[in-house]
């Protein structure tokens, strides 16, 4: 099938890419596309006019600033897959990019198209939400910074404003005493999450100082398991507290289901599960 009508803009600055949204208020961003575009020739949406972003420069590369790890955001799946930078600070980042997608999808899907999609069976908004970063954005009022919790708020929402785009994303690097492990079931077809889990643990003396879980695929987006991360905090870790906190992992959850993926009663199995063994796995890479 093809689009309908559309104009294209491929600006070479990020103000004139401000600029163009401005004067188009219902054009689309064009990232990497693999969202957009198949949507478009579905007719599933009809931007009058598409704003690529990869003529920008500035917006693509990955560097270490203090304690934070900064991506920018067109920067591929593939960069981070492959950066030294990103396996020696945040290694669960590169670790569950090779789950994600395809080579293909992998070589020109984009680190901040994938978080300002807010695909609610996508990988990175689960990854990004349970490392606690912070995204940045430029829009008409000039430029903020946005916690990832308050990030994600609604199935393809983010607390993205019309106008505004995303610049990158600040990561904390991760310590020592901290590791964090990504765990998912994929579509054999489309490799998006069922259902998906990220545990980031925080360990002293065996003692959980710090837990972060977030799921994605089982609600309608990126979501904290706060019940599971509270029943964990303070706790020896051990097979048993991580079991015990992962049949909590539900909790305060508005699972999902389908007839064509999974029914709710099945997504909720597969978050216990996938809790427990993100877990398992966070807590045996701890360095």
């Amino acid at each position: 099938m093809f689009p309908a009508t559309f104009e294209y803009y491929a600006p070479t600055s990020l103000e004139e890419a401000l600029n163009l949204l401005r004067q188009n208020p219902e054009a689309k961003v064009l990232a990497g596309g693999h969202s957009l575009i198949p949507a478009m020739k579905l007719r599933l949406a009809t931007p009058p006019a598409l704003v690529d972003l990869r003529r920008i420069p500035g917006l693509s590369g990955i560097r270490l600033e203090g304690d934070q790890l900064v991506i920018g955001a067109m920067t591929t799946y593939y960069d981070v897959q492959t950066s030294e930078l990103v396996r020696q600070h945040v290694p669960v980042l590169a670790e569950a990019t090779d789950v994600v997608g395809d080579l293909q999808v992998r070589n020109w899907g984009t680190v901040g198209g994938s978080l300002a999609h807010s695909d609610p069976a996508g990988d990175y908004p689960a990854i990004i939400l349970a490392l606690g970063a912070e995204v940045r954005a430029r829009g008409p009022q000039g430029e903020r910074t946005i916690p990832i919790d308050q990030f994600f708020v609604g199935m393809f929402t983010t607390a993205l404003q019309p106008g505004e785009i995303l610049t990158e994303v600040r990561i904390p690097v991760m310590g020592p005493g901290t590791g964090a492990a990504y765990v998912k079931f994929p579509h054999p077809a489309s490799r998006y999450a069922v259902v998906g889990v990220c545990a980031v643990v925080g360990r002293e003396d065996n003692i959980c100082r710090q837990a972060r879980i977030a799921v994605t695929g089982a609600t309608l987006y990126a979501t904290r398991a706060t019940a599971a991360e509270q029943a964990l905090q303070g706790q020896t870790l051990n097979a048993d507290t991580i079991r015990a906190a992962a049949e909590r992992a539900p909790e305060g959850l508005t699972i999902t289901g389908d007839r064509v993926f999974a029914s709710e009663e099945y997504r909720t199995h597969l978050v216990r599960v996938l809790t427990r063994r993100a877990l398992m796995a966070a807590v045996e890479k701890i360095r």
